[in-house]
């Protein structure tokens, strides 16, 4: 099972950046919750948001309106829309899922900075 995340950068206050994580090495992804986390410099790393089997979507408060979550399993992809991005969006994104155990991606980092 391998998760591969891209789409990092770095992007003003106020920018976009659509993230996307590639997953292989695994049928029936559509059963399963896959999740966006982060981890900024010097903090512990946090849920960011996850969408579950049946396209039901979860975000962390200091996201929501400004974030989407989408999957499309028939190109085994996962996506975040991250608009309005702000300082305290920078971090290193990781893509995840549970399937007996934890896969992460390699993550990409996001900066946000003027």
């Amino acid at each position: 099972v391998q998760l591969q995340a891209s789409g990092g950068g770095l992007v003003q206050p106020g920018g976009s950046l659509r993230l996307s994580c590639a997953f292989s090495g695994f049928t029936s992804w559509e059963f399963y919750t896959i999740a966006w986390f982060r981890q900024a410099p010097g903090k512990e790393r946090e849920g960011v948001s996850c969408v579950t089997s049946d396209n039901n979507t979860y975000y962390t408060d200091s996201v929501k309106g400004r974030f989407t979550i989408s999957r499309d399993d028939a190109k085994n992809t996962l996506y975040l829309q991250m608009n309005n991005l702000k300082p305290e969006d920078t971090a290193v994104y990781y893509c995840h899922t549970f399937l007996g155990k934890d896969y992460w991606g390699q993550g990409t980092l996001v900066t946000v900075s003027s």
